[in-house]
């Protein structure tokens, strides 16, 4: 509760719930632009003159030329038209804008709430919008790393990029329950547990981003095993422990399924601990994130038997979105006495 202002809170919450809709509808193309390598059409940081798309032939020209200038064309796509190039131009450029428009979106009614709550209370959003402009420039870095020499952008960096759009989502979405749930929860679990389970999903984000970001999940396209063996056989056990694993796309395939099989078992025991202490507050929580997991591991295990068909993965990472606030949700209601 931000302030005993009811109209005020009502803003507030309007406000934060209309952010968490628009950053999800980022991540989802954020996503879409990187199952049609679309993530490396727009060259050029472009903070203002970028704002509006191209208007006339001439500016679609200056734009395919360079592109033209970098390794995914010259090595990749050397025989694309300029009408092909449009279509991975457009999912870059609704990425950008709605970067642009979230700051905008955030930033205007921030200063208009600033005018009427204290200042110290809204230090939370003014460190979120910080991210946010963070977020755009972790999006150039991330972008700049496929400009030279390699067809792709980092693995590393375009996971980075996720976990921040994830963060801004996550304290979004935790300050809109401040204001919405005020009930007391008498029976709880320590908050340390769902706190681990979150960070747990958040790793398997990373992951999972890895899994994107090398095309892993276009290869050893059966389940549950991979290929004939359960461990890829194009590798050794030893390899997982080095830290090239994390750039060895078998590896992080098997790390991201087994990873997988670690989150369904934690949650099982949540699950057993709060019916086996009759936690009847925690039921309808518990049961909805439940939900979200086997949704998501269903999703995933699609994902890799069609070998990361767009649909299917674009769906897996909008079911994310869901696990993560159910996640979230649970580990806000078990801190609430």
């Amino acid at each position: 509760m931000y302030t005993l202002n009811t109209k005020i809170n009502n803003q507030l919450s309007t406000w934060l719930i209309s952010m968490f809709v628009l950053i999800s509808i980022m991540i989802v193309v954020g996503g879409l632009t990187r199952l049609t390598d679309s993530g490396l059409s727009i060259t050029k940081w472009q903070l203002f003159s970028g704002f509006l798309p191209p208007i006339n032939q001439n500016d679609w020209i200056l734009y395919f030329n360079l592109y033209k200038e970098i390794p995914e064309f010259k090595l990749q796509n050397y025989d694309m038209s300029l009408n092909e190039f449009k279509y991975i131009f457009w999912w870059e450029w609704v990425h950008r804008f709605l970067g642009r428009l979230i700051g905008i979106s955030f930033l205007i009614p921030l200063i208009y709430f600033s005018f009427k709550i204290k200042f110290i209370k809204l230090l939370n959003f003014y460190l979120i919008f910080f991210i946010i402009c963070f977020q755009g420039f972790i999006g150039w870095y991330m972008v700049e790393s496929g400009l030279v020499d390699k067809v792709d952008v980092s693995h590393f960096r375009l996971s980075i990029h996720l976990l921040i759009a994830f963060l801004i989502l996550s304290l979004i979405y935790w300050n809109y329950l401040k204001i919405k749930i005020n009930k007391r929860f008498e029976i709880r679990i320590n908050p340390i547990i769902p706190f681990l389970f979150l960070l747990f999903i958040f790793i398997q984000i990373a992951i999972g981003a890895f899994v994107s970001g090398m095309d892993a999940g276009k290869i050893y396209n059966s389940w549950p095993l991979m290929g004939n063996t359960y461990f890829p056989n194009d590798n050794e056990w030893i390899n997982l422990f080095k830290l090239k694993a994390f750039s060895d796309p078998s590896l992080v395939q098997f790390m991201h399924r087994n990873l997988a099989y670690l989150i369904l078992l934690f949650y099982s025991f949540l699950f057993y601990k709060v019916y086996k202490n009759k936690m009847k507050d925690l039921y309808n929580s518990i049961n909805t994130l439940g939900f979200f997991i086997f949704l998501q591991v269903i999703l995933g295990i699609l994902t890799i038997i069609y070998g990361a068909q767009i649909y299917i993965a674009s769906m897996h990472q909008i079911s994310s979105i869901f696990l993560v606030t159910t996640s979230i949700y649970f580990f806000y209601i078990n801190t609430k006495n």
